[in-house]
């Protein structure tokens, strides 16, 4: 890579793409995702906020990508365990079918009834991230496959726990997990991983919502309660003295 390349414009995105991407219209019903790479924490933090929502009287789904669905699990299965270099349209598509499923048999269905959330580990963002970056497709290419209902319905909130290189490759050695298809990749390909998330979340930075997870586990879910309860609050029905029950 020249010099030059780490000072190229990040690629241009019209406001009208960006614009068809909203997220669910359903009152007292919310939609989270949580996106970082690999060793993140965001297992943890997915936990802590089922557990946080259900004391205060939610339903709670928590749902994976790929996955979901016996479609989606079928094709999680397919993709994470082939040993076969798959071509990044191939990975983009596959993606998007898993999750259009998702959004239609799961998702829409579940959030339509009041004082659910749903919470997907991993969502569109990972496709603009491991695809649109670091497969190099492009983010435009990847929104455009998603610009249609139900792909442009988008979170409430996207949960963003960045971390380092150095942090992922630790946790991911204390972990000592078999390595599936994205994970096996090299150091380069994390490295693009971390530039790619850093990019997505200036094209929606009223959506995501990025946290230090370097620190402990505390202090992050800290912050994720903060976010929860002024979701709530701004959704909660207006008294007549103008309060918010």
């Amino acid at each position: 890579m020249g010099f030059w390349a780490f000072f190229l414009p990040m690629e241009h995105i019209p406001q009208e793409l960006l614009q068809s991407f909203r997220p669910p219209a359903f009152h007292h019903s919310y939609f989270l995702s949580f996106e970082g790479i690999e060793g993140s924490g965001k297992t943890t933090q997915i936990r802590r906020t089922k557990e946080f929502l259900e004391e205060r009287n939610f339903r709670v789904l928590i749902l994976r990508e790929p996955g979901g669905t016996t479609f989606g699990e079928h094709l999680r299965q397919a993709v994470l365990s082939t040993t076969t270099q798959l071509h990044p349209l191939a990975e983009a598509y596959l993606f998007a079918a898993s999750r259009a499923q998702l959004l239609h048999e799961v998702v829409m269905k579940e959030l339509s009834i009041p004082n659910t959330v749903v919470i997907c580990d991993r969502y569109i963002d990972s496709t603009l991230v491991y695809q649109g970056k670091a497969r190099n497709l492009g983010h435009r290419l990847v929104l455009e496959i998603h610009q249609h209902f139900p792909l442009n319905l988008t979170p409430h909130i996207t949960f963003f726990l960045e971390i380092g290189l150095k942090t992922s490759k630790d946790r991911q050695r204390i972990r000592n997990n078999p390595k599936d298809y994205f994970e096996g990749q090299g150091e380069g390909f994390y490295r693009k991983l971390i530039e790619g998330y850093q990019e997505v979340r200036e094209l929606f930075p009223a959506r995501i919502f990025t946290l230090d997870g370097e620190l402990v586990p505390d202090e992050v879910f800290a912050k994720i309660q903060q976010q929860l309860i002024g979701l709530i609050k701004a959704d909660a029905p207006v008294e007549k003295d103008g309060s918010r029950s």
